[in-house]
């Protein structure tokens, strides 16, 4: 055997020995059947198919939109799904409140750095708006936006009564009375004075004789005997300034009346309502709550 006829059968490491290929008992591989031809898919079974698929992916888009819906279903308020709103409770619907910008470098009345608790603020502009509906009382326009202080003094019964609050209101030093009034279609008439002055030490000594403890210093016209509103006192306050609600007590005459008094620094805010029967609780809070959130 030449050189090049051994190399020619040696073995390569991938490869079986020469022998081994002689010998080995390996039984000859069948003939190769040729593959059956594919049947074709007949047009009704792609048909078929093509409807699967389709309603397939209708699914899961409509998968999907449900759930976005529902989604925003529940991100949303009770009453704002239509056919699931609660009954009202009674509340008005007032606009979105915006407290009036301030002059430039001015606190707000109860920021740390403002010790006088002063409001530079106009007063006209934070007096509360009326509700959706209400009609305006323009009487209590007054000059300009500023009422006369007899305007205010006609809320009360007695006349010496008017008296000593009018000299109390002169020696006080009073500055302005910002008023605004409305009535709405369930006949609740509702009247609001923003009384300014210079000092909130003012403010606090004038509400102690306006509204003591218990009862209402000074007697308020259409009333006979008015008691405190222990149901508004219990109710959460985020107000920085003190609060005193007052409420006619059975048996009054032809129409009820609900008082508050809020001692916002130098301002002494007087809010009444009153409606022939009954004045209801619910509107006389929040119009009181509203009215303070502008004026902290």
């Amino acid at each position: 055997m030449t050189e090049q006829q051994a190399q020619a059968v040696e073995p390569g490491p991938e490869t079986a020995p020469a022998g081994a290929l002689a010998t080995a008992e390996t039984p000859e591989p069948a003939p190769e059947q040729a593959p059956a031809p594919e049947s074709p898919t007949p047009a009704k079974d792609r048909r078929v198919l093509r409807a699967v698929l389709r309603w397939t992916a209708a699914v899961v888009v409509f998968a999907a939109v449900g759930a976005g819906t529902a989604y925003e279903i529940a991100g949303m308020e009770r009453t704002d799904v239509p056919g699931l709103a609660t009954e009202s409770d009674g509340r008005w619907d007032y606009p979105t409140l915006t407290r009036p910008p301030l002059p430039s470098g001015s606190p707000r009345p109860f920021a740390e750095e403002n010790t006088a608790e002063a409001h530079y603020a106009d007063p006209r502009a934070l007096l509360l708006p009326a509700p959706a509906g209400a009609t305006a009382d323009p009487a209590l326009r007054g000059d300009d936006g500023w009422l006369p202080t007899e305007d205010f003094l006609k809320e009360f019964a007695d006349d010496d009564e008017r008296a000593d609050l009018r000299q109390m209101l002169k020696d006080d030093g009073l500055r302005h009375i910002a008023a605004r009034g409305w009535t709405t279609k369930d006949g609740t008439r509702t009247r609001i004075y923003l009384l300014r002055f210079d000092t909130s030490v003012i403010v606090d000594d004038l509400a102690g004789r306006l509204a003591p403890f218990g009862a209402p210093g000074y007697r308020l016209r259409g009333t006979e005997t008015s008691v405190a509103d222990e149901g508004f006192a219990n109710l959460p306050w985020q107000g920085d300034f003190a609060r005193w609600a007052y409420t006619e007590s059975k048996p009054y005459g032809t129409e009820q009346v609900r008082q508050a008094y809020l001692g916002a620094g130098d301002i002494l805010a007087v809010i009444v309502q009153s409606r022939k029967g009954t004045a209801a609780s619910v509107p006389f809070r929040q119009t009181v709550t509203l009215q303070s959130q502008l004026l902290g």
